[in-house]
């Protein structure tokens, strides 16, 4: 994925990803009750993810359509950071994070199946 999203059009596309299409009307709405955004920086954070391809404008109603999975955004962001933070070490990565607090049996267990099933 070539589409690099900032945090801020990352909440705009998150409310696509979770509510499906709707209408740039109700994205401002619901970010300015969550987020306390202006009304205006919701639209020009709309048009910006139009500009970048991630949205798709429709009419009527200016409605806005996710051009981009959620899936893919999630594992660019995490192959960006895996690269620029840990020199492209996934298991240094995974040392960061475990060694972060205590972790339960089933959670232990939970990672073990998921390392299984990769081999």
């Amino acid at each position: 994925m070539d589409i690099k999203l900032f945090a801020s059009e990352l909440k705009v596309m998150s409310v696509l990803w979770r509510d499906g299409d709707v209408p740039a009307k109700y994205i401002a709405k619901l970010l300015t009750e969550e987020l306390g955004w202006n009304v205006n920086t919701t639209y020009t954070l709309i048009k910006r993810c139009i500009k970048k391809g991630a949205i798709e404008r429709s009419e009527p109603n200016f409605m806005c359509h996710a051009l981009v999975l959620k899936e893919d955004v999630q594992a660019a962001e995490t192959n960006e950071l895996i690269e620029r933070v840990y020199d492209g070490s996934v298991d240094k990565l995974f040392s960061a994070l475990l060694g972060r607090k205590k972790l339960s049996a089933a959670q232990i267990e939970k990672l073990k199946q998921i390392v299984d099933d990769l081999e």
